[in-house]
């Protein structure tokens, strides 16, 4: 009877062990794979990619080589595949697109030609191995392209030349968006989260109720919604044009303080909440003890309020970041060019240039951030009673 209990414990977990390991646990094995997966050259190259593996890299591979390399162009029918290969191939040295093209053809009328015959190139060291760099099925180059890094000739971690590529200054700006909007839910919530502490009854009620509006909309309304607020002529340019202060629209909208505000408008409340958590375990009498005891207010919101709340506040502020980081409907409706978020280049690679491994590099990024400000989190978050 006894050993009959954990397999019925077992069994009633298994439905959510299920749903765990197919939409959690995964997908994100999926992402991690293929951040570092690049198998179009030993896909299509598969006998050549076994043959050079043991090339020592110097002169021409062996005849072996060369012939097994013909042979998978000979066999290989998805055109797809090949052009995969050969901008591949192209990437890591130039001109391998035309080299290919007319490679391709020739073998296919004679199986047994000399490559050399075809064009010089293939006496060159560089072109043998560009297809050995890329035999393996694994890489590393989609991991240090989401950095701005790449592999120089000789296999050193190097900077990529400048306007190559723009992923670290995406990344940078995602950083600073998110810390900005981060700041002003914190200076925004901080004294709100006071203020909803200390009344009682109804006033509560309606300070809570409003901090919780934004979680019962969707993303997509309240954002359409700040795209009517903000436009040239909507309620806010308007009213200030009626009221005189200015004499043509404000740019509100397409910049990032168009994507500020509405970031800090829709994650306020996952700053608001923790901070009046901790705060309604803080007894009410403190202050007044503290200005009975001849301190100034703004001193003992310093000394006696502030280190209380801390708690609240570093958890607060966490979590708003890591929302943050990730969001991108918003910066993609109200911000401008230089608005978009790593989020926004990520779809970008999934979607427009179907470079999975590209925007699986680049979220294997966000989820080591998101990861790091989560153990972050948890520890700063834990009770010292029970960290104890």
């Amino acid at each position: 009877m006894i050993k009959a209990a954990p397999m019925r414990a077992l069994l009633l977990l298994g439905p959510l062990l299920v749903f765990l390991g197919l939409f959690f646990v995964w997908p994100l094995v999926t992402v991690i794979a293929q951040s570092v997966s690049d198998p179009s050259v030993s896909r299509v190259l598969n006998r050549t990619a076994a043959a050079i593996d043991g090339w020592d890299g110097t002169g021409v591979p062996s005849a072996e080589v060369q012939a097994a390399f013909r042979a998978d162009v000979v066999a290989n029918t998805d055109d797809m595949a090949m052009g995969d290969v050969t901008r591949r191939l192209n990437a890591t040295k130039s001109g391998f697109r035309s080299l290919m093209g007319k490679t391709v053809s020739a073998v296919k009328e004679d199986p047994d030609i000399d490559l050399a015959r075809i064009d010089d190139r293939w006496t060159d060291t560089a072109y043998w191995q560009a297809i050995q760099d890329n035999a393996s099925p694994y890489t590393d180059a989609f991991l240090l392209a989401a950095l701005d890094l790449e592999r120089d000739k000789s296999g050193n971690i190097a900077a990529m030349p400048e306007g190559t590529s723009a992923n670290a200054t995406i990344l940078l700006r995602t950083l600073w968006t998110a810390g900005v909007v981060t700041f002003c839910c914190l200076v925004i919530g901080l004294p709100y989260a006071m203020i909803a502490a200390s009344v009682q009854g109804w006033k509560r009620s309606v300070l809570l109720g409003a901090v919780l509006l934004p979680l019962w909309t969707s993303l997509l309304v309240r954002t359409a919604a700040w795209m009517i607020i903000l436009q040239d002529n909507g309620i806010i340019n308007q009213a200030l044009m009626g009221l005189g202060v200015i004499s043509q629209p404000l740019a509100l909208i397409y910049n990032r303080f168009g994507v500020v505000l509405a970031m800090t408008h829709v994650l306020l409340p996952f700053m608001v909440l923790p901070i009046y958590s901790v705060l309604l375990t803080v007894p009410g009498n403190l202050m007044n003890a503290a200005a009975s005891l001849g301190a100034h207010p703004v001193r003992a919101f310093l000394r006696v309020l502030l280190p209380l709340s801390f708690r609240g506040v570093v958890s607060g502020t966490l979590l708003v970041f890591m929302a943050a980081i990730g969001y991108y409907i918003t910066p993609a409706l109200l911000g401008g060019a230089s608005d978009q978020m790593l989020s926004s280049v990520i779809a970008f690679y999934a979607t427009g240039s179907a470079n999975w491994s590209m925007a699986a590099a680049l979220g294997l990024i966000l989820l080591v951030l998101t990861l790091i400000l989560y153990a972050v989190y948890n520890r700063l978050s834990r009770d010292p009673v029970e960290a104890r």
